[in-house]
């Protein structure tokens, strides 16, 4: 191989189109992320997860960032994971991408004292009767979403007009694969979610994620925006004890807060697998994340 380490994507963006403003977006937030490594003398390629033709026993790390098919492709994923994760070193960590694939790992963090959104989780084929559960706990609004997704993949907003056909949509979603539910922060639509970046433990930066008017979803594939955000002392103490929390501390995490009715914060989501960096905010970050991952290739 010409490499020492895989910058691993999605096939759809290894030839950004030139006349996509997301394709190009993505290109420029992993070149900074190979020019760093350049600089530290290692020599980085953009690749596939799928590219079969990539031998993985001569390449000396691979870095996930951009593979935003693989819950899509779950049942492809997950053993071409585990099948490279013995070939080459994985940053994150395996067991940290493992770990952090199911968002059950949210319970781990509430575990340790981490302040997360209330979550009920439910497994495949388990009955729930959506109304009688937001009775329990007083919620009038809800989410529900799968436990492995992104992107805001089958995520749907619940309340009491809508509740009958959210229960047939659930019971479709429950017959295929774990579920769970969350209060719905109403924060997120006033205030929007926080992003921090923490690499090797420290924060770096910070970005706010905004929903089009009349929905929810922060994600730019539903019309959301990004703002810059100049993080407060009490949200990076929030995300940095939250990073601490995980099994080990990984390479790289973003931590997505949001405020309860209460106004205390509360993870809504801790990305370890392939989250978005947000580099173009803070290139020096892309700096000291290759210094992480050579840290880690030794």
């Amino acid at each position: 191989m010409d490499f020492d380490i895989a910058i691993l994507t999605d096939a759809r963006y290894v030839d950004p189109d030139p006349t996509v403003p997301y394709d190009c977006q993505i290109l420029l937030e992993e070149a900074w992320l190979v020019h760093y490594l350049g600089q530290l003398g290692l020599r980085a390629k953009r690749v596939a997860w799928d590219d079969r033709s990539v031998n993985w026993s001569v390449v000396r790390g691979a870095v996930l960032r951009s593979t935003w098919d693989y819950f899509d492709r779950f049942d492809e994923f997950s053993p071409w994971l585990e099948g490279v994760a013995r070939l080459t070193r994985l940053v994150n960590r395996y067991d940290l991408l493992q770990w952090n694939m199911d968002k059950r790992y949210l319970a781990d963090l509430a575990e340790q004292g981490v302040d997360i959104v209330p979550t009920r989780y439910f497994e495949r084929r388990q009955a729930c009767d959506l109304a009688a559960e937001m009775r329990r706990f007083g919620w009038t609004e809800a989410v529900m979403k799968p436990v492995v997704s992104g992107a805001a993949r089958l995520t749907f907003r619940i309340d009491s007009q809508n509740i009958a056909d959210m229960q047939a949509t659930f019971e479709r979603c429950i017959a295929e694969e774990a579920m769970m539910l969350q209060p719905f922060m109403r924060s997120v639509m006033e205030q929007g979610e926080i992003s921090l970046m923490v690499v090797d433990g420290q924060h770096t930066h910070a970005i706010r994620k905004t929903p089009k008017a009349g929905d929810f979803r922060v994600q730019d594939d539903h019309g959301g925006t990004v703002h810059p955000h100049i993080a407060t002392a009490e949200e990076v103490a929030f995300a940095e004890n939250a990073v601490a929390a995980c099994p080990v501390v990984p390479a790289y995490a973003r931590v997505d807060l949001v405020r309860d009715a209460a106004s205390k914060l509360r993870v809504m989501e801790m990305e370890l697998v392939e989250p978005e960096m947000f580099f173009r905010f803070c290139p020096a970050s892309a700096q000291r994340l290759a210094a992480a991952i050579a840290a880690r290739l030794g």
